[in-house]
């Protein structure tokens, strides 16, 4: 299989189901967003390799794939795709509830940067939120796509803040907080 095919080179893709659209439009951004994030995900996978977040984190990436699929296909493309599995949003729940357990009650906002593990996690939920806004923009736009995505990128945020936290306090740094003053708020 070529790597190159050309049919790209006037600034046009095609979508799942054949249709062709501009590089720059909303589905095409959207999955590029969600492209990003799995990518970004795998920097902090290889870092947790071993750990008890690794199959974990495994299994979103999976999830964000057929996201991904689900974002690239036109209204005849999403039919011939598989059912996505919206079970991942309840355990992204549980998973939160779990670390939240265990952690500090949180009273400022987290300066990220407290470990570099916990920075990478920060990183990944920025990138998540932002793939999340381009999903929101599509949906908004018209565009049909599974309901799901939104609310699973939503809580895969929420998932990796706290995933954030919890690397912090696994190893053993301390997170620093922004104390707003009057004059700030």
């Amino acid at each position: 299989m070529k790597i190159y095919t050309k049919t790209g080179d006037g600034g046009k893709t095609s979508l799942v189901g054949g249709t062709r659209v501009s590089k720059s439009s909303l589905r095409v951004c959207s999955y590029g967003e969600v492209d990003e994030l799995i990518s970004y995900l795998g920097v902090l996978r290889a870092q947790l390799r071993h750990t008890q977040w690794d199959a974990l984190i495994q299994q979103i990436q999976e999830a964000l794939m057929a996201a991904c699929a689900y974002l690239a296909a036109d209204e005849k493309g999403m039919k011939k795709l598989p059912q996505l599995d919206e079970g991942l949003v309840e355990q992204l729940e549980h998973e939160i509830d779990l670390m939240q357990a265990e952690l500090p009650v949180q009273k400022y906002f987290i300066i990220p940067g407290a470990s570099l593990l916990s920075a990478q996690a920060n990183l990944a939920r920025s990138i998540c939120r932002r793939a999340e806004r381009k999903i929101i923009e599509l949906a908004e736009s018209g565009e049909v796509l599974p309901e799901y995505i939104p609310v699973f990128v939503n809580r895969l945020s929420d998932y990796l803040y706290v995933l954030s936290r919890t690397l912090s306090k696994y190893e053993q740094k301390e997170e620093s907080y922004w104390i707003p003053t009057s004059k700030e708020i």
